[in-house]
């Protein structure tokens, strides 16, 4: 599974990777029940790899977010997006010390972590995936 294939689509639960292309769907496969369905063009569609989350320095690319939470709990699952608002803020704020309070909500945090605990379930190693270079 490639990190850059994984996609977000609005109003779907879960994550889908991106299995092939036609002139007016995209066919994707869910991470949670392995059924494929087509996405149409009307329907909203993030790829993980362009959604970045605020710091005080500069935007954190989503990769990077899920590599610090891997590297605090060692690979495996984090604690559930279902936690206590408390709970979810004080382990992102472990993970990502310098996460920008005021524009990343409880909200965005809960997603996170649930597509942090989807693709560690799915066997994604963090360590292994390659930042994409930025060219100038």
């Amino acid at each position: 599974m490639e990190f850059n294939k994984i996609i977000s689509v609005t109003g779907k639960p879960g994550l889908f990777q991106v299995i092939s292309q036609s002139k007016s769907a995209i066919i994707v496969e869910s991470l949670l029940d392995k059924k494929r369905v087509a996405i149409n063009a009307t329907q909203n569609v993030s790829l993980l790899e362009n959604i970045a989350i605020y710091t005080y320095e500069e935007d954190m690319p989503l990769l990077n977010v899920f590599k610090a939470i891997a590297e605090k709990t060692t690979g495996k699952e984090a604690i559930s997006h279902k936690e206590n608002d408390k709970n979810l803020i004080s382990f992102f704020a472990d993970a990502m010390p310098n996460y920008d309070a005021e524009r990343v909500y409880v909200s965005n945090i809960k997603k996170v972590i649930q597509w942090f605990n989807i693709l560690v379930n799915t066997g994604m190693d963090f360590s292994a995936i390659e930042e994409k270079k930025q060219e100038a």
